[in-house]
């Protein structure tokens, strides 16, 4: 029997797996009979939140989504995101108050549905004042067409910022963070996860199999099965890098350790995020039914004080062995002139 947890300080109860959609559409499974099936197969298999967001395929994502779920609306927990380029004018990406205004109508669209359970700010813009997004998403949850909101891959500062704007302004709060987290990108146990706790979010992490590296893609002399996902992200997947390097290392391991622990690799990385006290579902991506059913009973592992500290010396925590996992650089990183002085 599935077991559901409250998904940080709401009512509301979730299961311990959730359906990431990521992979349905032009980027993936392009059949939407079959992704529509693979849908229905999670919902019947006891997932109770979906998630997806407005740039997955361009929107194609939730057009799936929506087709699924007619008739079965009210027993799912749908969640999507905002913030990503839709189009090339300057104003059709971030998180200002027109796009957010704009977007979630045509979310609601696409999903066909007449409210979202989670509307998720899917990355940070320090450009813009966040009391500018909360007012917007405020609105939006007073209108009744989000419930409840997120934010996804925000650095420590900025997921207080957003509770201390929400508490001075009046603001709705956001009730969950989306970040990455797997075996390989612990990063977030130094401070994102202490945060979630005390301020009681909701963590749905992204990547718990670490973008496929831990899906039992890597053979045992180290070499790596084709996939599409090293094209799009060469930083992530070229093995050739040194980061990448220690990364196939790290994964030889713990494939052997599964192993000793009669797993399958994907239910140890599974089973290791949702051990964390802090994590309330993790986010499986599946493109095909297969995908799902390799996942599927993740939820009833139970991983023993001595694997638990295998994986720990294997990459101890608080460890991103290759930086490219963390999901969002901020731009006091990324762009030199932030850091200089023009003179």
């Amino acid at each position: 029997m599935t077991e559901y947890r409250s998904l940080g300080s709401t009512g509301l109860k979730v299961s311990q797996l959730t359906l990431g959609t990521m992979m349905f559409g032009a980027i993936g499974n392009t059949d939407h009979d079959d992704s529509i099936r693979i849908i229905h197969h999670a919902l019947d298999s006891g997932i109770n939140i979906v998630d997806t967001a407005d740039v997955y395929s361009k929107g194609e994502s939730e057009i799936i989504v929506g087709k699924a779920l007619k008739g079965r609306r009210d027993d799912v927990v749908l969640a999507t995101k905002v913030h990503g380029r839709l189009g090339d004018g300057i104003n059709q990406a971030g998180n200002s108050r027109r796009w957010i205004i704009r977007e979630v109508e045509d979310s609601l669209r696409r999903l066909q549905t007449d409210w979202i359970d989670l509307y998720q700010v899917h990355r940070p813009e320090p450009d813009t004042d966040v009391d500018e997004t909360l007012g917007a998403l405020t609105d939006l949850v007073r209108q009744g067409k989000i419930r409840y909101i997120g934010t996804s891959t925000f650095e420590p500062g900025q997921i207080v910022e957003a509770q201390y704007v929400a508490r001075e302004r009046h603001r709705e709060r956001p009730v969950t963070e989306q970040p990455p987290y797997s075996i390989l990108a612990r990063g977030i146990e130094r401070e994102v996860l202490p945060l979630a706790e005390k301020h009681r979010l909701g963590v749905l992490p992204w990547s718990p199999l670490a973008g496929g590296w831990l899906s039992g893609r890597i053979r045992p002399d180290g070499a790596h099965s084709t996939s599409s996902r090293a094209a799009r992200q060469p930083e992530r997947h070229d093995p050739s890098s040194s980061e990448n390097a220690r990364k196939t290392r790290a994964v030889l391991e713990l494939t052997e350790l599964a192993d000793q622990a009669g797993l399958s690799l994907i239910h140890l990385a599974l089973g290791f995020v949702l051990e964390h006290p802090a994590v309330t579902s993790a986010i499986i991506g599946p493109r095909t039914l297969e995908h799902l059913e390799a996942a599927l009973g993740a939820d009833k592992v139970v991983l023993s004080r001595d694997v638990l500290d295998r994986i720990d010396a294997i990459v101890p925590p608080g460890t991103t062995l290759n930086p490219a996992d963390a999901g969002y650089q901020p731009p006091s990183l990324t762009d030199p002139l932030r850091r200089r002085r023009i003179r």
